[in-house]
């Protein structure tokens, strides 16, 4: 009975040993793939290598890497053409109150992606970019009249362009493109503006109406000029020829001749 009882206590103790084998592989898997030093950057994207948190300013680029669990990390940094849109106030040359939307195309520097997470961190976008495009924005509409940001807005949008590049390079931030993407003013400012148009349109209107009549004058005086230079042409040739009358009576002459004479020479000369 002791003998039995000694063997089934030995079981028992076997079978718990191979259970918490089975439990200690279950967690070291699962802590080898939490810890797994092995790992991948994705196209566009590039990895700053992080040691206790720390930057060590090694940079992994597209594919795999790998990692001393524990100590060593990754942080993704995405390299790719992003867009920040932004709404600002400004104030033009003029003094008039401008309400502008413009959009940014950008990327980071990717062989600065360790200097710009050390020094900025994650959050470039709301510390460097948007206070930048906020001050290029103002600076370069203060330069221009209200009429001058409708009527020049290319001049005005590589203003801001060149301005928004200068002040971005100084942080690694590459400008790839800007856009204005639409320009408010105050309804007073558009109503002055719609009134001058109306205004130009219509002494344009006249100035043409007065060239037309100026036109159609013209016209009449040089066909009336013409006409008074043919009468006079006439004129001398006839004092030179009188044989042109008979000509013209031989022109209009329908063969008949009159059947009433009163003894006057005939209106007809005969050649001989």
């Amino acid at each position: 009975m002791d003998r039995n009882l000694d063997v089934l206590t030995f079981t028992e103790a076997a079978g718990r040993k191979n259970v918490m084998r089975i439990v200690g592989g279950i967690l070291l898997l699962i802590l080898l793939v939490w810890l797994s030093p092995f790992g991948t950057i994705g196209a566009g994207e590039r990895g700053v290598h992080l040691r206790f948190t720390a930057p060590t300013g090694k940079v992994f680029g597209e594919g795999l890497y790998f990692l001393v669990p524990l100590m060593e990390s990754v942080q993704m940094m995405d390299i790719k053409i992003q867009k920040e849109e932004t709404r600002s106030d400004a104030a033009s040359k003029d003094l008039q109150t401008v309400h502008s939307v413009v959009a940014l195309n950008f990327h980071i520097d990717p062989a600065q992606v360790a200097k710009i997470y050390q020094e900025v961190g994650l959050d470039f976008k709301s510390r460097i970019i948007d206070p930048a495009m906020q001050e290029a924005i103002k600076g370069s509409t203060a330069k221009f009249t209200a009429e001058e940001l409708i009527t020049k807005r290319e001049l005005v949008r590589d203003d801001i362009k060149a301005e928004l590049a200068k002040r971005l390079k100084q942080h690694d931030i590459v400008v790839d493109e800007f856009n204005i993407v639409n320009f408010e003013f105050s309804k007073v400012f558009n109503d002055a503006i719609e009134a001058k148009v109306t205004a130009e349109q219509s002494a344009l209107a006249a100035k043409n109406k007065l060239e037309q009549i100026k036109f159609e004058a013209d016209q009449r005086v040089a066909e009336a000029k013409g006409k008074a230079e043919a009468i006079t042409i006439e004129s001398n040739a006839l004092r030179s020829n009188p044989q042109i009358l008979e000509l013209r009576a031989l022109e209009k002459w329908n063969g008949t001749l009159p059947q009433v004479t009163s003894g006057a020479v005939p209106f007809i000369t005969l050649q001989k």
